[in-house]
Order: C-alpha cells, then sequence, then structure tokens
C-alpha cells in the first residue's frame, strides 16, 4: 500500500518512461514528450485509456451536460425573474468557459495528472492533505449525483406506468440497469452511450417545448394550481415576497447545471491527444450556450409562475408529460454511468496500484472492478432512499463542492501558472481580474450560498419528509 500511496500522491513517477515534471520548466515540446510517452506507455497496456479523440471527448461531454437539470431552469428564471435569471446564466457560462481553458492549460503543464484529485494535488502546492480532501468531495459529490439520477429514474417509471409498483423497486431496477451499463472500463466506450443520450435530451426538451406552446394552460406551479395564480406572466425581476433563500437556491440551480469540470481531468486523461480538448470544449460550451438558455427561456414564456423543476411537471394533459419525460430514462443511466467511471476508477486506482491487474484482462481485475461498481451504486441507492429531498441536498452540494471545482480550484490554478508575472501585459491583466473575480464567486458560493441551502433544507424538515425506502408515488 505505501508504493500506491507515493504513486498517487506524485502521479509523475507513475510511469518510469516519464521523465519528472517537476525537475525543469517544461515548454511546448517538453510538455508534447511528456504526453507522447503518457500515450505509449497506456498503449502497451492491454487495457488501453487513453484512446479518445476529440471527437469522442465532445460526445462525451455533450453526454454529460445535456440532462434533466436543463429543464430546471424555467423554475430558477420564474424566481429571479428574466434580467437577474438571463445574467446569472451568461456569467456562469463565461466564467465555465474561462475556468475550464485554465484547467486544460495547468493539465498540459502537469500531464500526469488523472483525476480531479491529481489536480488539486498540483494546484496546491503538491499537497497531500488537498488531495486526500478532493477525494473524498470527489466521492460525495458523485455518488450524490448518482443517488439522484436513481430517484429521478424512479421518477420516470413511476410516470410512465401510473406508479404500477413500489417506487422502491423502480429504483432497484434503475440501479441494477445502471450497475451493467457502468462495466465497460474505458470512456472512450462510454462515449458511444453520450450520443444516444444527448439525442433522448434533446427530443425529451423540443417535445416538451411543442407541448408546452400547444397545451391550453399550464397544470400547477409550486404556488398553486392553474389559474389560481392568475393568468400566465413573465416578469423582468423577482416578484414581490421573493426571499433571500429562494433567490440563492435559483442561482446555485444555474451555478449547478455549468460546472462539471469535476469530471474534465479524468476526461482528458483518456485522450489520445489532451492538447485537443479545447476543441471538444468550443462544441461543448456552443451546444450548451443553446441548451442552458433558450429552452428554459421559452418555457419560463409558457409556464410563467406556473414552472416547477423539472418542467414537465407544469404540463397539462399526462399524455404530454409521459411523452416527453420518457425520453429522460436514457440521460438519466448514462450520466449516473459517467460519474460512477470516474468515481470507481479513483478507487480501483487506490485498490490496485501498479499491478498487471490494474490494466490487464485478469480476473481479479474485473472482478475488483465489477465490485466497486456494484458498491458505488448501492451507496448512490442508499443515498436516493433515506435523503427526504435530493433537490435541495443538491443545493447543498452546489454551494459546498462546486464552489471549489468550479472555481476556487482554478483561481488557484491560474495563481501557479502565471505567479510572479500576473499582471505582464494588458491581456493577462484583464486575466488576471477575471480570476479574482472567479475567486470571488467561489468564496460567496461558499458563504452565503451555503447558508441558503441549508436553510432550505431545514425548511424541508419542518414539514413532513418522505419516510426512508418508501413505497410513495413519485411521479411528476
Amino acid at each position: 500500500m505505501a508504493s500506491t500511496m507515493v504513486d498517487t500522491y506524485e502521479p509523475e513517477k507513475v510511469h518510469s518512461k516519464v521523465l519528472d515534471a517537476e525537475a525543469q520548466d517544461w515548454d511546448n515540446d517538453g510538455n508534447t514528450y511528456v504526453i507522447n510517452a503518457l500515450v505509449q506507455d497506456d498503449h502497451g497496456h492491454e487495457i488501453k485509456l487513453r484512446t479518445m479523440s476529440w471527437q469522442r471527448a465532445a460526445w462525451l461531454l455533450a453526454g454529460d451536460q445535456v440532462c434533466l437539470a436543463i429543464m430546471a431552469q424555467s423554475w430558477s428564471l420564474s424566481v429571479l425573474g428574466w434580467v437577474p435569471g438571463l445574467i446569472t446564466m451568461v456569467v456562469a457560462g463565461v466564467l465555465f468557459y474561462i475556468t475550464s481553458i485554465t484547467m486544460h492549460k495547468f493539465i498540459i503543464k502537469h500531464p500526469q495528472i488523472l483525476n480531479i484529485c491529481d489536480f488539486g494535488y498540483y494546484a496546491f502546492g503538491k499537497s497531500k492533505i488537498a488531495y486526500e480532501f478532493t477525494a473524498v468531495m470527489l466521492l460525495l459529490n458523485n455518488i450524490m449525483l448518482i443517488g439522484f439520477h436513481i430517484l429521478t429514474g424512479a421518477k420516470v417509471l413511476n410516470t410512465l406506468s401510473d406508479h404500477s409498483m413500489c417506487t422502491v423497486i423502480f429504483s432497484v431496477i434503475v440501479t441494477i440497469m445502471g450497475i451493467i451499463m457502468s462495466l465497460p472500463r474505458t470512456l472512450n466506450h462510454v462515449s458511444f452511450m453520450s450520443m444516444f443520450s444527448a439525442a433522448c435530451m434533446g427530443m425529451a426538451i423540443l417535445l416538451f417545448l411543442v407541448f408546452a406552446g400547444i397545451e391550453d394552460s399550464p397544470l400547477y406551479g409550486y404556488g398553486g394550481s392553474y389559474p389560481e395564480l392568475g393568468p400566465v406572466k413573465t416578469y423582468a425581476f423577482p416578484p414581490e415576497g421573493t426571499t433571500w433563500v429562494a433567490a440563492m437556491n435559483a442561482v446555485l440551480n444555474i451555478t449547478f447545471l455549468w460546472v462539471p469540470q469535476i469530471l474534465f481531468p479524468t476526461f482528458i486523461s483518456e485522450m489520445e491527444r489532451p492538447q485537443d480538448f479545447p476543441k471538444a470544449l468550443a462544441v461543448l460550451t456552443g451546444i450548451s450556450a443553446f441548451f442552458f438558455v433558450v429552452p428554459p427561456a421559452i418555457g419560463f414564456r409558457y409556464l410563467g409562475q406556473y414552472s416547477t423543476a423539472p418542467a414537465f411537471g407544469s404540463l397539462g394533459p399526462i399524455a404530454y408529460k409521459k411523452a416527453s419525460f420518457a425520453f429522460v430514462i436514457v440521460p438519466t443511466l448514462v450520466i449516473g454511468v459517467i460519474y460512477a467511471n470516474v468515481s470507481a476508477k479513483l478507487v480501483y486506482g487506490r485498490i490496485m496500484g501498479k499491478s498487471r491487474h490494474a490494466h490487464s484482462n485478469t480476473v481479479l481485475g474485473w472482478s475488483v472492478w465489477v465490485a466497486v461498481i456494484a458498491a458505488i451504486w448501492f451507496i448512490g441507492f442508499i443515498f436516493a432512499e433515506v435523503i427526504p429531498s435530493m433537490g435541495d441536498f443538491l443545493s447543498l452540494l452546489g454551494a459546498a463542492f462546486d464552489s471549489f471545482f468550479g472555481f476556487i480550484f482554478f483561481a488557484v490554478a491560474y495563481w501557479q501558472l502565471y505567479k510572479g508575472a500576473l499582471f505582464q501585459g494588458v491581456s493577462r491583466s484583464v486575466m488576471t481580474v477575471v480570476h479574482i473575480f472567479v475567486m470571488a464567486c467561489g468564496l460567496f458560493l461558499l458563504g452565503p450560498g451555503l447558508y441558503a441551502a441549508v436553510e432550505a433544507i431545514i425548511a424541508d424538515y419542518a414539514e413532513s419528509v418522505k419516510p426512508a425506502f418508501s413505497c410513495a408515488n413519485v411521479a411528476i
């Protein structure tokens, strides 16, 4: 175990063909040498990980980002109004692109980085504490998200079947399907699933927009059923009576959607040419800019104050709900698979170390991989069943974890990249100021954002809560 820990804490020493990346100040040629050595070393193994093209990486990114959370953004607009809501969306998108580019530059400087834990290790000065802290946050974040997707899958099956079985049984079905789909070891294989995932979510969104436009009126909102809240209307600013907690949770809902970077280092580490990641990122940014703004805006236009999260719940006719929500089952499973793969690789690497089983088709290697995948999905299943309000807990995750993985980590990485030359030239000075703002955003989410998320959970617990392992109908 001791040797494994050394490999974990000093990733540049994992591959004997790689020169000590800290021994010299790498220029582009030096970085290319290290990357080529890493790819060559990986391709000498029976199970090859570094095989993704940038096109495959783009599909993987799209499969992760084109998700059900898009359908919660109309609700965010209904809380914040057009002006604060759209400003938050645009600012979050711009910061997402800038911080992702910073992350990529830092990884190219340290090509031996395999995951966000390694990223934290180098960003915070080769700190073992930072590595372990990041590992705990990675596992908590990803497994909780797997639990959320198990619950979402159960909601889909409840909705389609008119609650034909106990919800726990539906959750078990989703968990078993997730385990089976998570068995492929490489993200290159998972990227195939991501193509269908993004397409299915796109179809669900398209059908929702059509149905929202042609129905006579929405069914209900959180404040009451139509027309109890009056005719459908939209507004530029938060309506009177909007609380700080509600507004902050709406902001967290938007930032949560724009902050997937916790997975990106693992994605980059499995690209055959990590240098091409910005191409995949550009594709993702274009897709996200459209899906994260246009459908929510149209949804808010037709649902107004009756918007729910997800917005499918506001549709009137049951047939409309079923026809659009049915397509969500595919992205629900595939996104869970992506989070499971990244989590399992961290745990599996700690268990197997540098042994031949780690990268060969051995009985022991595959047995451990299957056991780790099953354990991750099982823990996610437990979370899905025992936490009364997964939505509020995801706001808690967004405040506690996304503040680091979407903002603070990359502000620190930027400082590591350019310390001593932060204000060298106009463009560098501008980017330095931007990253100071990035740090401020991260600290804001970690402070007031975390407070708002906790207050929302306390409010939920003050009312009746869903009992653990409940058979209650959770259909939208």
